[in-house]
């Protein structure tokens, strides 16, 4: 669901950013007045995976389409949908500029549609409401397909909407919002089995990770995995993920690309190459050094392998970087409070 700076214009795309800005500012006040101990490591680690999953196109049966992971729900199960929120940012960030997935006048509208959904909705919502009652398989699983079924619906229609609203393309709104809506039902399912997948995985060997928002539930039980090992073990995923299963991605266009395919006739539309949009062109071709996830001079299996390790290790730092100057931040501003 990364859009074309194509489909937006200039006036709908700052409004995004404006939103998603907000948003962002409000989610950083808030991991610095939590400042959860120990937070940091897990945004990176998850926000590798995250970032390398979203690498695996999975094919819809009898479509032509494929869809991938978005990850917001995943990783706000864990670490909350204020922290998940910024770690989707900088994965979807680094996507733009580095790897030069979806736009750069489109970024705003693509944290919204891709992030603000999955982390306040399904995991700031949805997550807590479906396992109140304590967290089990069957709860993680429940609340891991509702999740993401109802957040990609939310950022499909978002899509649509913020096209349309641009009014920039030929794309008619009813014919477009007809297709999105139902080839990304089949997206957020496969998205929910995964997240439930590799919730259930964390639940069977560090069940203290995942949030647990309601005290009158069943005691969660002591995991088998110190923490230290369950991270590494997810961390060593990503790589395996980014660097060799990515290389078993569908070649099918996205829900996106589809839709689009399927009133148009090809995948991507044209944009402008003046004014605004030629800037956030030549931008993203300054900083698009692994541009379609390859690496310059390795085209091919060997560069995608590569990129999606590099992606990895990459998303992993930033968001380390990053959260260990914000709980810094959030620790000197409380510190000052109390004195």
């Amino acid at each position: 669901m990364h859009m074309a700076d194509a489909l937006l214009s200039p006036g709908i795309a700052g409004t995004m950013y404006a939103l998603s800005g907000a948003a962002a500012w409000y989610a950083a006040r808030k991991v610095k007045q939590e400042n959860q101990e120990g937070i940091v490591p897990e945004m990176g680690v998850l926000g590798a995976f995250v970032f390398a999953a979203q690498m695996i196109n999975f094919a819809i049966p009898g479509t032509g389409s494929s869809g991938h992971l978005c990850g917001g729900m995943l990783l706000s199960a864990v670490v909350g949908p204020y922290a998940g929120f910024l770690t989707m940012i900088g994965i979807l960030t680094l996507q733009c500029l580095v790897f030069g997935d979806g736009g750069l006048l489109a970024l705003g509208a693509n944290v919204w549609n891709m992030a603000f959904y999955g982390c306040f909705i399904g995991g700031g919502i949805l997550w807590p409401l479906l396992t109140r009652q304590g967290l089990t398989q069957n709860t993680i699983t429940a609340a891991s397909v509702s999740g993401s079924v109802l957040t990609l619906q939310l950022g499909a229609f978002s899509v649509a909407g913020e096209t349309f609203l641009s009014g920039i393309t030929e794309l008619p709104f009813t014919a477009f919002l007809l297709l999105m809506q139902p080839i990304h039902l089949a997206i957020g399912l496969g998205e929910g089995l995964i997240t439930a997948a590799v919730l259930g995985f964390v639940y069977e060997n560090r069940p203290e990770l995942l949030r647990q928002p309601v005290l009158s539930g069943p005691a969660v039980r002591k995991g088998t995995w110190s923490r230290k090992k369950l991270l590494g073990a997810l961390g060593g995923l990503s790589l395996a993920v980014g660097g060799g299963l990515s290389l078993l991605a569908s070649e099918n266009p996205d829900g996106l690309e589809w839709s689009i395919a399927r009133l148009t006739g090809r995948t991507e539309l044209e944009g402008s190459e003046q004014g605004i949009y030629g800037a956030a062109a030549r931008i993203q071709e300054l900083t698009a050094w692994f541009s379609e996830y390859q690496i310059p001079g390795l085209e091919g299996p060997l560069g995608t392998a590569l990129s999606g390790i590099m992606g990895s290790l990459l998303i992993f730092g930033i968001i380390w970087f990053l959260g260990r100057n914000l709980r810094k931040t959030g620790h000197h501003e409380v510190s000052q409070e109390r004195h």
